[in-house]
């Protein structure tokens, strides 16, 4: 049989499936109320699993305990079924009584149910259906119990259907929301200030990227999505918010891959009377702590796979160990032996060598930006370790204060583990003169073409000129966070609903 032979098949036994379904769910209406909401419960199934789990069937029969709980249907065969909650899973037993109500159900049918908690001859927990209600009709049926959704993109499509098949994803996105919870943690304990910045900005500013356009009606202007909420922190550090962080959501016009989505969750914290070797610090402690806290250990293990699922290598990474710490200038050294640092150092060398390297040098491009172009082909997909790239040139670093030992430089960060970048950090530049300056010369570059160089915000060097403290602040990707410690190959399978291509 063909592919579509079959895809019809399947979509026919579908729509009468759905057919059925519907005519049950017209039989209810016509018996009363189809969707009631008077049951309450005052149990979930993995906290009856906790603390009644390893009590034994003779105690469990002798206490007698009487227990209501809710949830989906996910398995309904002979004498036993299963109800699936928030929490997890626990059975329910058909007695007699109860039989033509669990005829008449459906798998991924919601209901609710009250009885009294026994284990069974195998050790597993269950509920005598004692009172029972239909809380919602499932119309569509579930994919296979044992296979799940097995279409990568219908699971990011119908993320509603992956969650309630696939435990593995409940699991990530479980894990998503502690990791969450024990940054915030982390940062609060320490003074920090979690606050909020507009997201619907007049100057999109914060970073080098490409932003969404809108219009306000009322304003009669075009307004940006933000692309970073940095300037807007910086002017609360000015006004005396010594330390605040921002868990925010933030927007770039840019392509879809397995590592970018155009709507994505970052937090940015700043820190006054602090440079970017304490946020290092910093940042290597919340790592720790937090993968302690979520997954009970500091060592992660990330795997790469082939289409059809096979292991084709695994790392390990140790985040009780320090840190590693290179120069932009030192990283292609290392990872390019063929390289001088005398050959780095001079412009027209490093255009050569960007040249032989298939980099398309444009005219405009300082030294600067022709080292960290080399540096992104040759060293970034590299860095497996955890590792602290610092010193990156001031020309591709316009809001980053210049090192003191060599202007060339800024003292700032970026963070790699897993061959990809994690956080960006740096010690933030304070001399409005130097900054506004820098937004013009970025504004020269969008002149010139550069959909990413920065606007000029005059309202923010006038924020300078009242005196930002000297301040060090980071931006982290919770997504890629997460796809780190949760082993996800690609942010579709840690963003409950990601961008994806239209359906030809």
């Amino acid at each position: 049989m063909s592919d579509n032979n079959q895809k019809q098949d399947q979509k026919q036994d579908e729509n009468r499936l759905v057919a059925e379904r519907r005519e049950k769910l017209n039989a209810l209406r016509e018996a009363g109320n189809a969707f009631p909401n008077s049951f309450r419960r005052d149990s979930y199934a993995q906290d009856l699993q906790e603390q009644y789990g390893e009590q034994t069937k003779e105690e469990l029969e002798a206490a007698g305990h009487t227990v209501s709980i809710a949830g989906r249907v996910v398995l309904n065969r002979g004498a036993f079924g299963v109800i699936q909650d928030v929490s997890g899973r626990i059975q329910f037993y058909v007695n007699k009584d109860a039989r033509p109500f669990a005829k008449s159900l459906d798998l991924g049918d919601i209901i609710g149910v009250t009885g009294i908690l026994h284990k069974s001859g195998k050790g597993d927990l269950y509920v005598d259906l004692g009172e029972y209600q239909l809380l919602t009709k499932n119309l569509r049926p579930l994919p296979d119990k044992h296979k799940g959704l097995q279409d990568t993109e219908m699971r990011y499509r119908q993320r509603y259907v992956d969650l309630i098949t696939n435990e593995q994803s409940r699991k990530v996105f479980e894990a998503r929301s502690k990791i969450v919870s024990g940054i915030r943690k982390f940062l609060t304990e320490r003074r920090f200030i979690e606050v909020e910045t507009p997201m619907l900005q007049v100057i999109p500013g914060g970073a080098t990227a490409r932003p969404f356009i809108t219009h306000h009606n009322a304003l009669d202007r075009d307004m940006y999505l933000r692309i970073a909420p940095e300037l807007y922190l910086k002017r609360l550090v000015v006004g005396g918010f010594e330390s605040v962080f921002e868990i925010n959501r933030s927007f770039r016009n840019e392509g879809l891959s397995t590592r970018h989505n155009p709507e994505f969750t970052m937090i940015e914290f700043y820190q006054a009377y602090a440079d970017y070797k304490d946020l290092m610090d910093l940042t290597e402690n919340m790592l720790r702590q937090v993968a302690q806290d979520v997954l009970g250990t500091t060592t992660i293990v990330n795997t790469v796979r082939n289409d059809d699922g096979e292991v084709l290598e695994t790392f390990e990474y140790d985040l009780s160990q320090p840190f590693t710490r290179l120069s932009v200038f030192d990283s292609i050294l290392q990872y390019n032996p063929d390289i001088t640092a005398e050959a780095l150092a001079d412009d027209h060398a490093a255009r050569q060598i960007a040249q032989r390297l298939d980099i398309d040098v444009k005219d405009g491009w300082g030294l600067g930006k022709v080292q960290i172009e080399i540096f992104e082909k040759t060293v970034e997909h590299l860095l497996q370790q955890p590792t602290f790239i610092t010193e990156y040139p001031t020309e591709v670093s316009p809001l980053a204060r210049r090192s003191d030992n060599d202007p060339f430089v800024t003292d700032r960060f970026e963070f790699f583990v897993a061959g990809r970048e994690l956080a960006n950090g740096f010690s933030e530049l304070n001399d409005s003169e130097d900054q506004a300056e820098r937004f013009k010369a970025q504004v020269a570059e969008m002149e010139a073409g550069d959909d990413e160089a920065m606007h000029y915000d005059a309202d923010y060097i006038n924020a300078l000129e009242y005196g930002l403290p000297p301040t060090a602040g980071e931006g982290i990707g919770i997504d890629r966070l997460v796809m780190l410690f949760t082993d996800s190959p690609s942010i579709r399978d840690v963003i409950f609903f990601p961008a994806m291509r239209p359906r030809a």
